[in-house]
């Protein structure tokens, strides 16, 4: 089983919030980025991708994301914060 990524994207620091899981993050941050699937994430232009977990398991990542989606809205800004404090795009990380 591949293994994947649970992350957090954004239009800016502490602004609109979205939490996806993936096999393959760079390829997910820059359909996101480029708004190439239409949806939640083109329509309120959340380009920038501020936290992201790997785990050996995709199916551990859906889980991961399935809990945070639960979590209070400021949890998540806390979990963006305590390893991204200035809400830096990782993006250019990823290639």
């Amino acid at each position: 089983m591949p293994s994947g990524f649970c992350y957090i994207m954004t239009n800016r620091p502490q602004g609109v919030l979205y939490v996806g899981s993936t096999t393959n993050l760079p390829r997910r941050a820059y359909e996101h980025r480029m708004g190439l699937i239409d949806g939640f994430t083109s329509r309120y232009g959340l380009t920038q991708l501020v936290h992201c977990e790997e785990y050996p398991l995709f199916i551990d990542a859906v889980r991961r994301e399935r809990a945070i989606k639960h979590w209070p809205r400021q949890w998540k800004i806390e979990l963006v914060e305590k390893a991204n404090p200035a809400w830096a795009d990782l993006y250019d990380q990823l290639i």
